[in-house]
């Protein structure tokens, strides 16, 4: 490669912004989840099929606990701005909304933090930005309430109450237990830690 073609190259890549490259990675990985996390570009594989029964599950229990009649939806994959850089986002696995979220929409098709009552993480590959960047980053957003199904470590864990950017209350729950979503999340019920962690494989 010719001296004059690098320094070209050198030009180009020092001109992509880590926005510009998470959109085209985005692009250019299809089923990859991209985020940026306190000024940190990451790209997370497709998840497998325990993650995937976990999400569904959690579909269920919401639903069936009347969250939309609770003025909530609940989705998965959707994104929330972060408030730890100009560019931050993460595209949560699931998470509990205000009904009228469409109306906050920005960027890269996230939405801003207000909207969010619960986030649930299931760790993956990338467990430690589950338990690390992400708590800083959702806490810092205001996110009532933060739970991580953590494979890695065979626990849940459970951030709640932030204040000042930083979550008060951090609690780990082990296999044959159960966590609380409380009432300021706009719904109650009962999560087990089992289920959480596996999904629902009946």
């Amino acid at each position: 490669m010719s001296r004059e073609r690098e320094e070209a190259m050198a030009v180009m890549q020092h001109e992509t912004t880590i926005a510009e490259a998470a959109d085209r990675l985005s692009k250019e990985l299809p089923r990859h989840r991209v985020e940026i996390l306190q000024g940190r570009l990451t790209v997370t594989p497709p998840a497998d099929g325990e993650h995937a029964l976990t999400l569904s599950w959690l579909t269920e229990r919401f639903f069936e606990a009347g969250a939309k009649k609770a003025g909530l939806r609940y989705l998965q994959g959707i994104g929330i701005w972060l408030p730890t850089g100009p560019t931050d986002y993460a595209v949560p696995d699931f998470a509990l909304v205000s009904k009228d979220f469409l109306g906050f929409k920005g960027r890269n098709n996230c939405y801003s933090p207000e909207v969010f009552r619960l986030i649930v993480e299931v760790t993956s590959s990338n467990w430690s930005d589950d338990l690390g960047p992400k708590v800083d980053s959702y806490a810092k957003a205001d996110v009532p309430f933060y739970v991580i199904a953590d494979r890695r470590h065979d626990e849940v864990v459970v951030c709640r109450d932030p204040r000042n950017g930083t979550y008060r209350l951090r609690t780990s729950h082990k296999r044959g237990t159960s966590i609380t979503v409380p009432e300021y999340v706009g719904v109650t019920l009962e999560l087990p830690v089992d289920l959480l962690l596996d999904g629902d494989q009946e």
